[in-house]
């Protein structure tokens, strides 16, 4: 006999399931402030340039956005399209790793479970493609 209601339906979002805007929010923040004078990342000129020109509190804002609307809550991102945003950027396969690297990190700090931490880190692997423009 199937379920009249998917797992994921019966669980309820991803948004949901971290807890909503608030807890997303706070996760976002920890990200950007590990990120943001991270000293690997801004090894690299484009990228340091960017974090002197791009206050952290406007990336905060963007972020959180996405991930709300990504993980299925209300809000809705109005930014640039991820390839806009970072093709400036140069980033190599091992940035991405790096911030990669960060983000579980403060996933852990926050206790997020594995399930959602998968989840999450799903919808920030589909975004690769379109950020990332050089391979090691």
């Amino acid at each position: 006999m199937a379920p009249t209601q998917t797992q994921a339906q019966q669980e309820g979002s991803l948004y949901d399931r971290l807890g909503g805007l608030m807890p997303i929010s706070v996760v976002v923040s920890d990200f950007i402030d590990a990120l943001v004078p991270d000293t690997t990342l801004n090894q690299s000129p484009a990228i340091d340039a960017a974090r002197k020109r791009v206050p952290a509190p406007y990336l905060k804002y963007h972020v959180t956005a996405m991930m709300c609307q990504a993980t299925g809550g209300p809000c809705q991102y109005h930014g640039k399209t991820m390839k806009a945003a970072h093709a400036h950027l140069n980033i190599t396969g091992q940035e991405w790793d790096r911030m990669l690297t960060i983000f579980k990190e403060v996933l852990a700090k926050h206790k997020v479970p594995a399930n959602e931490t998968k989840e999450l880190l799903g919808i920030v692997e589909s975004t690769k493609a379109d950020i990332v423009t050089q391979m090691p």
